[in-house]
């Protein structure tokens, strides 16, 4: 018997990670050493301190109830007084902060609290494909905005049609950006803040690696540039910061309205992170960031290796001041597709087409730095046989 899915999901295209997941599998059951630097997910593991403190609200039976849709009041304190000790901005954690089960969660859901029906969201391409899947989802309408090298990857306002201006309801930034690797500045981001005004646009943030940066470099956050409060939310993570990938916890920050609005869907969808979880979020917050500047520099060291070695082999790869991915130029013509493929089954290496984040994306691929420094020289010296 044969059931029709939703039109809704016959538009969406096949989830990126899941097929290259599939590929790499084949590859590996035939016997091959694979180095695999495509999905993004750290090979650390989370601070012990955040274990132990998740060890210790987990043994107490107050955090197997349901927990508060908004995010517990320690939570929410917990991460105003981070961002306010980073970034320099104070926030209502009543009013403008919200809890998520990873900051993908809420970046799926932000759309169905203000995206109808044949609205426009302008997002990014290449990008991290939720921005897509969770518009079309909503019933809205994706613009892709192009990010391209002679834009410094960054979106070219003033190229978007007015007439998809008139349709559009959202404006989402990704900075420190994936897949690219690109950064943006407080000049950039008060040009978002002055277009949104001027168009009456939202604008999301999705700021998951601010805290992912190198050689004393510390990315701004959009919110603190004049006027962004009165348009924007942004979207932070615990899964990258502190190596909690699985543990699932993030949060919104912003204004008042949007938070509110993202809350609104929340309650009717999901019951909120587990406290337990949670406490050990606070810990992670208040607590020690010394962790953090040790895993930056072990993936500056990382990046060091790959970028270096790539750049020794005469491939034009840039070295990324944030994220812990690589964006590199595809060999000259050679199409994304066919340098991940060849990288897999001539070299065991799983990457990720840069197409495969949207079109723009083509002539690249991704590369995260996500296994060792000596697996990263053994990839080059295994591509350095393949003779671009």
């Amino acid at each position: 018997m044969g059931f029709a899915k939703a039109e809704r999901l016959n538009k969406l295209p096949p989830y990126l990670f899941k097929e290259i997941d599939r590929l790499r599998d084949e590859v590996r059951a035939r016997g091959v050493d694979i180095i695999d630097l495509g999905v993004g997910d750290p090979d650390l593991p989370t601070p012990q301190h955040i274990i132990t403190k998740l060890q210790e609200a987990a043994e107490d039976p107050a955090t197997h109830r349901y927990p508060a849709y908004s995010g517990m009041n320690r939570f929410r304190d917990a991460a105003a007084g981070w961002f306010e000790r980073r970034f320099g901005l104070k926030l209502d954690p009543a009013k403008e902060i919200i809890t998520l089960i990873g900051s993908k969660e809420g970046l799926a859901h932000f759309p169905f609290a203000f995206i109808n029906p044949g609205d426009v969201m302008l997002c990014p391409s290449p990008a991290y494909p939720v921005y897509n899947s969770s518009t079309i989802m909503a019933g809205g309408e994706p613009y892709h905005m192009p990010l391209l090298k002679e834009n410094g990857f960054l979106p070219d306002l003033e190229a978007i049609p007015a007439g998809v201006l008139k349709k559009a309801k959202v404006l989402l930034i990704n900075y420190p950006n994936n897949p690219t690797a690109t950064v943006a500045d407080v000049d950039y981001y008060a040009q978002v803040v002055a277009f949104a005004q001027k168009h009456g646009l939202m604008v999301v943030s999705d700021a998951a690696y601010t805290e992912m940066a190198y050689d004393g470099f510390k990315p701004p956050s959009f919110l603190t540039v004049p006027g962004a409060m009165e348009v924007g939310i942004e979207f932070h993570s615990l899964s990258k910061t502190y190596n909690m990938t699985g543990w699932r916890l993030g949060f919104a920050v912003g204004n008042a309205e949007l938070v509110a609005g993202l809350g609104q869907v929340k309650s009717q969808i999901d019951s909120g992170a587990f406290d337990a979880v949670q406490i050990a979020g606070i810990a992670a917050l208040e607590g020690d960031q010394k962790c953090v500047a040790d895993m930056c520099a072990l993936y500056q060291e990382r990046r060091d290796v790959l970028v270096k070695g790539l750049q020794d082999l005469g491939m034009a790869v840039e070295m990324p001041r944030a994220t812990f991915y690589v964006w590199c130029p595809c060999p000259k013509g050679i199409s994304s597709a066919e340098f991940t493929k060849r990288l897999l089954n001539e070299c065991g290496i799983v990457s990720t087409p840069g197409n495969g984040f949207g079109e723009p994306g083509e002539g690249f691929v991704r590369l995260a730095l996500t296994v060792d420094k000596s697996r990263l020289a053994e990839a080059v010296d295994r591509l350095a046989k393949l003779g671009f």
